[in-house]
């Protein structure tokens, strides 16, 4: 196991379908971490979206849940290799159920002017992931 890791905990109202949609993405599924409760989808060897169900949930809170279906709670940035990958993880998503969001404002436009490009899409409990691709100096 990496000495660091990033686990996101998201509150889901039918486990089942989440884990469906999120293994459109690509991303598959630790069957070690999985139950009816929780599923544990792997993104890379350093991310892991844990899918928990909302009853589940509220035992890791003791705040109400958001409703991320109408309001933002989080927008999750992922770093991709290649703008193509943010077309083709977005586009999967859309396929899935999700649904994308565009920019209301010129964020997009300022974002191309230092080289980035990304997308916005929601999952089916509204949970904001934003890909993006920008070239590093190396």
């Amino acid at each position: 196991m990496a000495s660091k890791m990033i686990f996101l905990n998201l509150p889901v109202a039918d486990l089942r379908k989440s884990k469906d949609f999120y293994l459109a993405l690509g991303w598959s599924v630790n069957p070690d971490f999985t139950d009816e409760n929780a599923a544990c989808v792997v993104v890379d060897d350093n991310i892991c979206v844990m899918l928990l169900a909302r009853d589940f949930y509220t035992t890791f809170a003791e705040r109400p849940i958001a409703d991320t279906a109408n309001y933002s709670a989080a927008a999750y940035a992922l770093a991709l290799p290649e703008r193509e990958a943010v077309d083709d993880l977005t586009d999967a998503a859309l396929m899935a159920g999700g649904t994308e969001e565009t920019s209301k404002n010129d964020r997009r436009t300022q974002e191309a002017e230092v080289g980035m490009y990304g997308r916005t899409f929601l999952d089916l409990d509204g949970h904001q992931w934003e890909p993006f691709y920008m070239p590093y100096p190396q």
